[in-house]
């Protein structure tokens, strides 16, 4: 865990994270004089698709690459708890990223009177966002031992799942549904905005649990 605090790479990502953010903060607050962060919550969604990928590439395409991951496969635990620890790890760097974003929630609480049941949903939306983004991102690290590569495959994912709904109506009939219910903007949008069901946060946790035993699975038939 140690590892993915100190690398550079968490530090320049959450650079570029917090300056987009900021200047998107600014500009709208003082547009719309309106208390609330539905806006930067979807900028988080797509801030977080575009730099994940930089964050998890190097989970275990850097081991292959290095040799290493053999030696660790040597290691006296069970594959799977390989993988939760470097997810563990990882995301421990995304959500130190998205609780650095909370102090907008503070200025919205200085300088007016938000509505802090959906600021708070928002948060929990953006926790099982964070963990299937890094999920997926840790399995395409799985498959590969080129890092540009991993982040290629994990971005590509998270793009067909984003616009899996915009396609949906130009498949045949039985595909639909299929394609609506992997979208991921379809699943994230109702729970940011504070509308909880259970089956958009299924979608989320299920979603993480499986990509994370399919990556158990992949080092597991080294």
């Amino acid at each position: 865990m140690g590892a993915a605090l100190l690398s550079p790479i968490a530090y320049i990502v959450a650079a570029v994270f917090l300056l987009v953010l900021g200047y998107t903060f600014s500009l709208t607050l003082f547009a719309t004089k309106v208390a609330n962060l539905q806006y930067i919550f979807r900028q988080i969604y797509v801030l977080s698709i575009l730099l994940v990928p930089v964050l998890t590439m190097r989970a275990f395409a850097e081991e292959r690459h290095n040799d290493t991951l053999e030696l660790l496969l040597t290691a006296p635990i069970a594959e799977v708890w390989i993988v939760l620890s470097k997810f563990v790890a990882l995301m421990a760097v995304i959500l130190s990223i998205y609780a650095l974003s909370g102090l907008y929630a503070l200025i919205l609480g200085w300088l007016g009177e938000p509505d802090w049941g959906p600021i708070l949903a928002g948060y929990g939306t953006l926790v099982l966002l964070g963990s299937l983004l890094v999920s997926v991102g840790i399995l395409a690290s799985t498959l590969t031992e080129n890092q540009v590569v991993s982040a290629a495959l994990s971005m590509g994912v998270f793009l067909m799942l984003w616009f899996a709904d915009s396609v949906a109506p130009l498949l045949p009939g039985s595909l639909e549904p299929l394609a609506l219910n992997l979208s991921l903007i379809g699943h994230f949008k109702p729970l940011v905005s504070g509308s909880i069901f259970l089956s958009d946060a299924m979608y989320f946790v299920s979603g993480t649990m499986v990509t994370l035993w399919l990556a158990s699975r992949r080092l597991a038939d080294r």
